[in-house]
């Protein structure tokens, strides 16, 4: 007898081309099976008229709820938003991966996963009446003891992340980039790069990612996007991503543009991954969650198994978590249930642009190693 069986959803997992109404059961904490009529369950649940997919995986959030100025609740936010596994991008870094490790993570239902920041005291001064990059100092970042953390957590951390640009690393421009490339090469880590207003300028940025780093807020408006006036892609963009550098959406409160998204559509370059940047401030607009963020890709013509890929699967792989992702048996035993809400929904950007889509992705249920952890009182999931 399975723990616990969701039965008759409409089940999305582009990992495994699985697109259709069927049953996801589970036992121990692990993915049991996959099928249609499976077998008993101490705990049914009907999800018919919902999708089922796997646990979806934010790969750009702030969660140091308490050690940093722009960390929102773990729990509170996943439970809005239908997400099993937060990627924190950054908020802590040698000085306080510690604190976050025991104070959040620890104590946190949701699964989470930090990127270190290169810089000593992590995201330290994010708020609306106070805002300092983190490299602007070059003596906030000490890549030795940067990469002495990295490995002591290494059963934690998942890779590093740079802050750069004229509101991050100021007159440093790409110096902290070089430096935490050099610590993500030794510890054998992928690099999170966040990139805002020159200097520097983005062509400079994509010649020095490797295959597996990911530039997040790939489609930021001007300055610094990745689409020229004419409608295209810039030729430096398309070449980092033959190399293999990961394109994340990364929205926040000022990083994503409906005019750059639309023309990255038209060229048929999508992004791999579909984040949130969710902080103190992205929280109440434009990004508001992951699931908004998400619909706004539906709104854009993106199919929905395109975009579940671009928050179960490829983030997992971008993060090199092995175990989720997927619904493959033995995987970790997670699961976002959603509702397509049908209507007229109006979106914004980071530039206060509005789009209007027929659809809107909202939370109707969570499971989480194996077991209901959430569920939208106001959704028909009921116990069978």
């Amino acid at each position: 007898m399975f723990d616990l069986v969701l039965k008759g959803g409409r089940v999305v997992d582009p990992a495994q081309g699985l697109d259709g109404v069927m049953d996801v059961a589970f036992q121990d904490g692990l993915v049991a099976a996959v099928g249609s009529n499976l077998g008993d369950a101490q705990d049914s649940r009907d999800c018919t008229g919902l999708v089922v997919t796997p646990g979806l995986i934010d790969l750009h959030a702030h969660v140091y709820w308490g050690g940093t100025s722009l960390g929102v609740d773990p729990d509170d936010y996943a439970r809005q938003s239908a997400i099993t596994t937060l990627i924190d991008a950054g908020s802590a870094g040698p000085g306080n991966m510690h604190g976050f490790r025991r104070h959040v993570i620890e104590r946190s239902d949701v699964r989470i996963v930090p990127f270190l920041n290169i810089s000593f005291a992590g995201i330290f001064a994010f708020s609306a009446e106070v805002m300092v990059g983190e490299c602007i100092d070059l003596r906030l970042l000490n890549p030795r003891v940067c990469l002495e953390v990295a490995k002591r957590d290494s059963d934690l951390v998942a890779g590093i992340k740079v802050r750069i640009g004229g509101g991050t690393s100021g007159i440093n421009g790409i110096e902290p980039l070089r430096m935490a490339l050099e610590v993500a090469e030794h510890a054998g880590l992928p690099l999170m790069a966040h990139l805002d207003n020159p200097p520097p300028y983005r062509p400079e940025v994509m010649r020095a990612l490797r295959s597996g780093d990911i530039l997040t807020h790939c489609f930021r408006p001007f300055p610094n996007a990745p689409a020229t006036a004419d409608g295209r892609v810039h030729q430096d963009v398309l070449e980092a991503r033959q190399r293999g550098v990961i394109f994340d959406i990364g929205h926040g409160k000022g990083s994503f543009g409906f005019g750059t998204a639309m023309t990255m559509v038209k060229n048929g370059f999508l992004p791999d991954v579909i984040s949130s940047d969710i902080h103190t401030l992205s929280i109440e607009g434009p990004a508001y969650d992951l699931l908004i963020t998400m619909s706004k890709f539906l709104a854009l013509g993106v199919p929905l198994a395109e975009v579940v890929r671009a928050a179960t699967i490829n983030p997992a792989r971008a993060a090199r978590l092995t175990d989720r992702g997927t619904f493959r048996v033995g995987a970790l035993g997670d699961a976002s249930i959603l509702n397509v809400a049908k209507g007229e929904f109006e979106f914004v950007d980071s530039l206060g642009e509005t789009m209007t889509g027929p659809e809107r992705l909202d939370c109707a249920g969570i499971v989480l190693g194996g077991r209901v952890w959430h569920e939208q009182t106001n959704q028909d999931l009921g116990n069978s």
